[in-house]
């Protein structure tokens, strides 16, 4: 019998799916997932439908799950367009109220937050971003989340642990949010095309500094905060703990794809790639690709808004690291890895 159970909130996502494996291959947990989907892959996790902003239907769904020691949530409403905080808040709310109330094994509750905690979403902030900086002019539903969790520990055994990831990068198809398969599918259309592969962001964002999140090592992060005395009601900062410019890379992820590099050329790729599926079929087609439609692949508000935030974005890891959690990886070095793995499953050619 397995001796930590935990539910994962936001279970297919880019974030939960990555936690969900790496607890697999760690062994010794009892994993029950909430999603709206089904999985896609293989699993002995306890997957359950729910809509986590139905109160009624949350406590139908889930006042059943017992013995849980851990809760992790990593579920968002409205993807990079989320500014709701009534919507984010429920999403939170709900769920770890019903599982709270009824689970008195509880002993963490991990939250996933972002570089949005800094307002990287606004415009320049302080850099590198300290755990310890002061909030920005809210609205922003991550304050509010964590408020919550913090007014809900006071007084009981269990502790919980936020994590501020930057863009979370990892092997998943169909995730809005994933840099890595955009970027793929956009260089293959450009290269269809005979085009070099421009940049296609601000010249400002060419140069600045920038950071990302491999999904792995974030997973790895998140059983730390989930299970080390050292992170019970802590924030950390969780990217990959190096920084890099685009202008520093681009040649290397052109050259993967056999493509020389182009341009810094600004466009927003919501409305270029927006008549692009059929192009994308044809590749799929020509190289007997698996056979994903492109807007299972690539939703591009997400990239448009990476690309478009032409100031430093820089989260210091330095308080995850002095806690115990060291881990770092080379930027370039993950995003060649993940093109290496879509070629090797036949999702690009």
């Amino acid at each position: 019998m397995a001796s930590k159970k935990i539910a994962i909130i936001g279970g297919l996502g880019i974030i939960g799916r990555n936690f969900l494996h790496h607890l697999e291959d760690v062994g010794g947990w009892e994993i029950v997932a909430l999603s709206r989907r089904s999985p896609d892959f293989k699993t002995k996790a306890e997957f359950i439908s729910v809509n986590l902003r139905d109160r009624a239907e949350t406590e139908k769904r889930l006042g059943g799950i017992k013995d849980l020691t851990h809760i992790m949530y990593a579920a968002l409403d409205g993807g990079i367009a989320a500014d709701s905080v009534d919507a984010n808040l429920e999403l939170l709310v709900n769920p770890v109220s019903v599982l709270e109330a009824r689970n008195p094994r509880l002993e963490r509750i991990v939250l996933q937050e972002g570089g949005k905690c800094y307002g990287r979403h606004i415009g320049p902030f302080k850099t590198p971003a300290k755990e310890t900086d002061a909030r920005h002019l809210p609205p922003n539903f991550y304050y509010d989340q964590e408020d919550f969790l913090r007014k809900l520990q006071k007084g009981k055994r269990w502790t919980w642990s936020a994590l501020r990831p930057e863009p979370v990068i990892g092997f998943a198809v169909g995730n809005a949010m994933n840099l890595a398969t955009q970027l793929a599918v956009y260089a293959c259309v450009m290269k269809s095309y005979g085009l070099p592969l421009d940049f296609p962001g601000k010249p400002g964002t060419w140069t600045a500094v920038s950071e990302m999140t491999d999904a792995d090592l974030l997973a790895r992060a998140t059983l730390f905060a989930a299970t080390s005395p050292n992170a019970a009601n802590q924030a950390y900062n969780v990217t990959n703990g190096t920084f890099f410019r685009w202008c520093n890379i681009w040649t290397a992820l052109a050259r993967f794809f056999d493509m020389e590099p182009g341009i810094v050329r600004p466009m927003l790729l919501t409305n270029f790639m927006a008549d692009k599926a059929p192009v994308w079929d044809a590749i799929v087609k020509r190289h007997k690709l698996k056979p994903y439609k492109l807007a299972d692949l690539a939703a591009w508000p997400f990239i448009d808004f990476v690309m478009q935030a032409d100031w430093d974005v820089a989260l210091d890891n330095s308080k995850r690291i002095q806690h115990g959690c060291t881990d770092v990886i080379d930027t370039q070095e993950m995003y060649l890895n993940l093109f290496a793995r879509f070629r090797r499953e036949k999702i690009i050619p």
